[in-house]
């Protein structure tokens, strides 16, 4: 008995914190959507945190009504709280590095992310984004509730095809 308790005792040692961090993050059962690494507890994969749209839908799914750059009029858009992905991940830096499916790349700010409401939006009017209409996951800066937010600073930041976020 003594040696089975030494053995689970050696093994939780060898095993550390990412081990008990990866089985705190569920893997993915479908399409990877969105890749989470850097300065993270919760991870599913090496040293990175891999979600679906199921399990970005389970961490609450918001909804933005703002206007952009990019369409005439006010669009509609829900997607997941980027705070709430920096809170699954457990996030612990202070800049996000976003990257692209086409490997453009913008840094946000955490304490930015957190002040306002600005989700990955996963549907514009009701209907999925999908690759062609800037999916499947696109960065939303609430600018019509947040005039601040409502200049050529932060359109840079509304990166579209989102596939990565480095927390730094």
């Amino acid at each position: 008995m003594r040696a089975l308790k030494a053995l689970f005792v050696m093994l939780m040692l060898v095993s550390g914190p990412g081990m008990a961090q990866a089985q705190g993050l569920s893997a993915p059962k479908g399409e990877v959507i969105l890749s989470v690494a850097g300065k993270v507890k919760a991870t599913n994969q090496a040293g990175r945190a891999d979600f679906d749209r199921d399990m970005l839908v389970a961490l609450g799914v918001k909804q933005t009504k703002t206007r952009h750059s990019w369409a005439d009029g006010v669009t509609t858009f829900e997607g997941v709280s980027l705070a709430s992905v920096l809170d699954a991940v457990g996030a612990q830096g202070t800049k996000i590095r976003a990257v692209a499916i086409n490997n453009y790349a913008v840094e946000l700010d955490i304490a930015e992310v957190r002040k306002y409401p600005v989700i990955l939006a996963m549907k514009a009017d009701g209907q999925e984004l999908r690759r062609r209409d800037r999916g499947p996951l696109w960065v939303v800066y609430p600018r019509d509730s947040y005039p601040e937010l409502a200049d050529e600073k932060h359109n840079f930041k509304w990166i579209w095809q989102l596939r990565s976020l480095e927390i730094q």
